[in-house]
């Protein structure tokens, strides 16, 4: 009996959770994975480059799950440093280059899997390329970020944007010894909240000596005589001295190689895939990571939603497909925790203009309360934000900004988005008490009870 053939295009989370999974599953002799990898580095946690940056991590190697030759040892013909440049869907085959000779070659499949993963935005501008500009997605881009800043000849940089890596790296770049300026044209930084919670981080990252400049576009990127950044522009004329720049704008899906092979992509440019994370309509091609979009089990609508941890439970799904099993991906509701110095960043389901983009008519109800009780010695405050569907009082979105013991509170939120609970249900819910851990009515109780009123009130 010969075996089958799996090519697995992108080797880190996704793509080798699904090529693990798949040889756990069936061994050698049934199934012959080669997996490609453009970079040099496998399996490793890129929502951990920041820290390492920012010297929390001390060494590179300690964000990586599993080398590339950890896989080889499992029967993974694993071949980094290898782009994939063409999908030949009809024949079954993928077209390779190695990005050190520039030799191609093609490979037969059986069975195709696609992580090519995100790539940060980049926008088309004067100097945009320049050396000392930098984009931060995966662990080759921190080792060249990490070079760059070695060798940089002073110590200003600019960030721009504001969303998670964007504060995540100016914070990474002040404990470098950076001073560091943030550029962002919203109203306050992390848009992944409403303007009123940004306002929170905009404070703490004042406090930490960080520059945010809002509502600040982009012109330029100037250059010195030897090609490399020297200061960053606005559409004001205003000129920001930078000796290093990282691009924090958000990423969006790498799906070239899909789109050219007309593959099915939603709105956001991701791959669309059905809840076996089989792409739509190709019954050999499966896709998972940051380069698809999933289903928001709140809005009702794809997104695309890039996290590590969606990555790993779309890797496992499509490895138990191809390994002959069966398992599904039913959706998420978006929730992402972060942090800017001392100050905890969560949020889940819908912002206030997510809910007006799918139509829904809402409330909101905000509060501040402490981490403890307020006795409690070292309690601190948090401000919880909670949206609620008008008529019914389905819990829509919850965001919280506050110090130690606010981020996963989040974790309540997102359980009762999932189960599609109303915000009387979470009111009754039976959460942990102790004064060292919450007040007698926790946080998100206390807002979920001001959102009952609200959704009362608007009757």
């Amino acid at each position: 009996m010969t075996a089958e053939r799996l090519v697995v295009v992108g080797g880190d989370a996704a793509g080798m959770s699904a090529a693990s999974q798949a040889r756990r599953m069936r061994g050698p002799a049934e199934l012959g994975i080669t997996a490609f990898e453009r970079g040099h580095f496998t399996s490793y946690s890129a929502c951990g480059i920041p820290y390492w940056i920012g010297g929390l991590v001390a060494e590179r190697d300690d964000l990586i799950a599993r080398t590339p030759q950890e896989h080889r040892e499992r029967d993974i013909d694993l071949r980094t440093r290898t782009e994939v440049v063409e999908l030949d869907l009809a024949g079954h085959r993928v077209r390779a280059r190695d990005l050190d000779s520039g030799a191609e070659s093609w490979t037969a499949y059986d069975k195709l899997v696609l992580a090519t993963g995100a790539r940060p935005l980049r926008p088309r501008l004067p100097g945009i390329g320049a050396h000392g500009v930098h984009g931060v997605q995966s662990l080759d881009d921190g080792q060249r970020l990490m070079t760059s800043l070695e060798r940089a000849r002073g110590r200003r940089a600019v960030v721009v944007g504001a969303g998670y890596i964007g504060v995540e790296m100016a914070e990474a770049l002040v404990g470098r010894g950076f001073e560091v300026t943030v550029l962002h044209r919203g109203e306050q930084p992390m848009a992944t909240l409403d303007p009123d919670m940004g306002g929170l981080v905009h404070s703490a990252m004042n406090r930490m000596g960080i520059r945010t400049v809002s509502r600040a576009e982009v012109t330029a990127v100037l250059t010195d005589e030897e090609g490399r950044a020297r200061a960053v522009t606005t559409a004001t004329g205003e000129e920001y001295p930078a000796d290093v720049v990282v691009l924090g704008m958000g990423v969006e899906p790498r799906t070239a190689l899909a789109r050219a092979a007309g593959l099915p992509l939603g709105p956001s440019g991701g791959i669309l895939t059905d809840l076996s994370m089989r792409v739509r309509g190709h019954e050999d091609v499966w896709a998972g990571g940051d380069c698809v979009e999933v289903l928001d089990l709140v809005a009702g609508r794809t997104r695309h939603i890039p996290l590590g941890t969606h990555a790993n439970k779309h890797g496992q799904v499509i490895g138990a497909g191809v390994g002959g099993g069966y398992a599904t991906f039913p959706g998420v509701v978006g929730t992402a925790v972060s942090k800017v110095c001392d100050l905890e960043i969560a949020r889940t389901g819908l912002r206030e203009r997510d809910a007006l983009e799918a139509g829904l008519r809402f409330v909101t109800a905000t509060i501040t309360s402490t981490n403890t009780a307020g006795y409690y010695p070292g309690a601190v405050e948090m401000t919880v934000k909670m949206l609620a569907e008008r008529r019914t009082g389905r819990l829509l979105g919850v965001q919280i900004v506050g110090g130690a013991g606010a981020a996963k509170r989040v974790d309540v939120a997102a359980v009762a988005l999932t189960a599609g609970m109303t915000v009387e249900q979470v009111v009754a819910l039976d959460l942990g008490y102790a004064p060292p851990f919450s007040p007698v009515w926790d946080p998100v109780l206390v807002a979920a009870r001001k959102a009952v009123s609200a959704v009362r009130a608007a009757v």
